[in-house]
């Protein structure tokens, strides 16, 4: 997914003097754009179509979940600009990274999924976007506490915290979607 590394991009881009923040967030906000017509166009072919490879409710389900992948990605952009969030922690970064990672396996998934030859195949892109998900909530944790023990300020942690969270919604929402795969590839 082209968001998820715009997003990665963008978080490693915070704390440079790269310039690159602003366009990045506008190449996030492009890409929901396109995602949100290839929902519009997808669920209208749906309803069209009178053979699908997969459930008609799985497809749907699915395209919900990925909408809302790019959504929480578009979040995360967003709130680089609202928070006026200038650098990023190394949390953020390997959340960031973890992001991307489940996503890229997500799609890895889906296109197994079209083959019925490579259904285990998207079987194991789903489990391995389940790990990252659980290494993802070790490192949201570990955020968290640093966060705590830091003595920084309560509006720069509230930022963060709040930063943190998007991140992670990422990764759940990429969970989900794994899971809606894999009870589809079982089928």
């Amino acid at each position: 997914m082209a968001a998820s590394n715009a997003v990665l991009r963008l978080v490693n881009a915070l704390g440079t003097d790269s310039g690159e923040t602003s366009e990045l967030i506008k190449e996030v906000d492009l890409n929901e754009l396109s995602g949100d017509k290839i929902k519009a166009d997808l669920i209208a072919l749906l309803h069209k179509s009178f053979i699908t490879p997969i459930s008609r409710d799985d497809i749907h389900t699915l395209t919900v979940e990925l909408d809302k992948i790019l959504d929480a990605l578009q979040d995360v952009a967003t709130a680089v600009g609202m928070y006026h969030i200038q650098d990023a922690t190394p949390e953020a970064r390997e959340l960031a990274s973890l992001g991307a990672d489940a996503c890229q396996r997500l799609n890895r998934a889906e296109i197994a999924l079209s083959d019925k030859d490579r259904k285990k195949d998207a079987l194991v892109y789903c489990q391995e976007v389940d790990s990252i998900g659980t290494k993802a909530d070790k490192v949201f944790k570990k955020a968290i506490t640093r966060l705590s023990a830091n003595e920084s300020g309560i509006w720069a942690a509230m930022k963060l915290k709040e930063f943190y969270f998007l991140l992670e919604s990422v990764l759940d929402y990429c969970e989900d979607a794994a899971k809606t795969i894999g009870i589809t590839g079982c089928s």
